[in-house]
């Protein structure tokens, strides 16, 4: 990798002010996509600011019938929750997909939001369960906040300090994993909230998207069968080595069917 300066601050207003005006600086929550991109000489940072050391990001509370996660909260750690698995036990399900031991232990909600990588869990359950995004300058709403491949609505030196999830009435998440990475392929997060049915799709395409479609059968009828005859256009999805554009197509409708039978139990 190439050289860089390394910082560890103690407080978010600390991290910030060593952002700023280092055009080149890299904020770094668990370091499960920077290090090996670092490694691999695809990036080169001047700075590299290490948010492991604030603990005010880190942590899960219940405001309410909400969930709000600290950015800094590992996955194992969401998995683990009591709160998040008498709340919404969807998103202890999903925190317990991610990756292996190694990465749910090290691996942050807010790095994993903020990242915004194609095959990510985090996101599908940010835009099907309405979350919040609130960072250090503001809120942002899920709808809107992903933009497309790496890309989110979080402008220079914003940080991600929190992540708010309100109950829903049912949810479940239900994902194809690549054998060897444990990525999502595809993955379907599907939840009846009081503001409607949300269905969000991760791995498929460039970023989670909606699938309306969906959403407005199963606000009529929240049952498997209501959906079965949906068809995901292929035109803009995925096509790698794994799988192609029209195979994950079919996985959409497949993940999506085995999620609300699971939501539905």
């Amino acid at each position: 990798m190439y050289d860089f300066a390394y910082h560890r601050p103690k407080s978010l207003a600390e991290a910030v002010a060593t952002l700023k005006g280092k055009a080149e600086g890299r904020p770094m929550s668990g370091g499960m996509t920077l290090i090996p991109t670092l490694k691999q000489r695809l990036a080169k940072p001047s700075d590299v600011v290490d948010l492991g050391g604030i603990k005010e990001l880190a942590g899960i509370k219940l405001e309410g019938s909400t969930v709000v996660i600290g950015a800094m909260t590992k996955h194992g750690e969401v998995a683990a929750s009591a709160d998040v698995k008498k709340t919404i036990p969807a998103l202890a399900d999903l925190a317990g997909m991610i990756g292996d031991p190694a990465v749910r232990n090290r691996g942050t909600i807010g790095g994993s939001v903020a990242n915004s990588d194609p095959a990510a869990d985090y996101p599908a359950a940010v835009v099907a369960l309405d979350a919040t995004i609130t960072t250090n300058t503001g809120k942002h709403k899920a709808d809107g906040f992903f933009k497309g491949l790496f890309e989110t609505a979080l402008k220079d030196g914003e940080l991600i300090t929190s992540v708010s999830f309100p109950k829903p009435e049912k949810a479940a998440y239900m994902k194809f994993r690549n054998p060897a990475s444990r990525y999502a392929m595809v993955g379907v997060f599907v939840a009846k909230t009081a503001g409607g049915v949300r269905v969000a799709v991760t791995g498929a395409g460039p970023a989670v998207f909606r699938v309306k479609a969906m959403e407005e059968a199963l606000a009529k009828s929240f049952t498997s069968a209501a959906i079965k005859d949906i068809k995901i256009p292929s035109a803009d999805l995925n096509a790698d080595i794994h799988g192609s554009a029209e195979y994950r197509a079919h996985l959409v409708g497949v993940m999506a069917r085995r999620a609300v039978d699971a939501a539905n139990k």
